[in-house]
């Protein structure tokens, strides 16, 4: 699972007691997806518990699970970008995704757009979709100072997968002017494909951090000119918003930026290496923070998250009740 997948399959199920204390609820966690126990025993287990409603926190779900049941698809990268992943992805989609969603009451999503997706994709009616944005980890709402650092740098979060479109970033890094001596950070190993060009700028380097925790995080966001990503199209993309939340500045493309974000940070169309550099060095020669965005980010937490969901379970419960 992604970090931002994994951050919802840990944070909702901490918050979602404390905000809907008139629902009770059992968590089953799971080691293992795509496989005979998902299909099988999982639905077995959850049989065993009596529950009056699951939900499964992906799209890593069974066929046929008890009813009622909600599914949170967060995004639909995989079907935007198939090229980009295995060939057995799309058939999984088209099966056991496309069933999971047709038999759920209600299939939650991240931002509007991929609500259009589900309609597009998998024929999922937006009369059964639910909008729940993801939230902002507890750390990121306090103030953190800025960590001194040799040189000013650009960041990066995120994993390297194609559809990150690092090609983008990095040509936009490196049309920066010769003036500006910045580097390059990007979070996780250095995995790159080969045959990946690796950018080169006579002033400034390409930096890989490693696995980070979320301490480290926090200063690498608060410390950057900016945060960037060139990514195609992200489900929701935290990383902005956690780094709009300790007043860093944001530019993305258009469709990896979070709807209600997008209001507040700059952004970009896809591919446009030209835009990006200029939005570059515009931040760079003129840094600060970004007051507005901050102030939006740190109202989209996982208490405002979990609250949401448990008004999607309460929908259900009551129309199932009318039954």
């Amino acid at each position: 699972m992604s970090a931002g997948m994994q951050a919802y399959a840990d944070e909702l199920p901490a918050y979602l007691p404390r905000v809907a204390p008139d629902l009770s609820f059992v968590t089953l966690d799971r080691s293992t997806s795509l496989s005979l126990d998902e299909q099988i025993g999982l639905p077995g287990r959850l049989r065993g518990i009596g529950a009056r409603l699951v939900h499964f926190l992906s799209v890593y779900a069974p066929l046929f699970g008890p009813r009622p049941y909600v599914v949170t698809i967060h995004d639909l990268i995989h079907l935007h970008f198939p090229e980009y992943f295995k060939r057995s992805v799309r058939p999984y989609y088209a099966t056991v995704v496309r069933a999971v969603c047709a038999g759920a009451a209600r299939v939650i999503t991240d931002d509007e757009r991929t609500s259009d997706d589900l309609e597009r994709f998998l024929g999922v009616s937006p009369a059964k979709v639910r909008v729940v944005p993801l939230g902002v980890g507890a750390p990121y709402l306090d103030d953190v100072a800025l960590q001194p650092s040799a040189r000013r740098y650009f960041l990066y979060v995120g994993n390297h997968r194609p559809h990150k479109d690092l090609a983008t970033l990095f040509a936009a890094w490196e049309r920066l002017p010769p003036d500006l001596d910045i580097d390059l950070v990007l979070t996780g190993r250095d995995d790159l494909a080969a045959g990946t060009p690796r950018p080169r700028r006579n002033k400034g380097a390409l930096q890989f951090t490693g696995d980070v925790s979320v301490e480290v995080l926090q200063r690498l966001y608060r410390s950057a000119l900016a945060l960037v990503t060139a990514s195609l199209r992200e489900g929701f993309g935290l990383p902005l918003l956690e780094a709009a939340a300790v007043g860093t500045a944001v530019i993305g493309a258009s469709d990896a930026v979070p709807g209600g974000l997008r209001p507040y940070v700059e952004h970009f169309r896809p591919r446009d290496v030209g835009a990006l550099a200029s939005l570059m060095e515009r931040a760079a020669r003129s840094p600060g923070p970004r007051e507005e965005a901050q102030a939006f980010a740190r109202t989209q937490t996982w208490d405002r998250c979990a609250q949401l969901t448990a008004e999607v379970y309460r929908e259900v419960l009551a129309e199932n009740r009318r039954r």
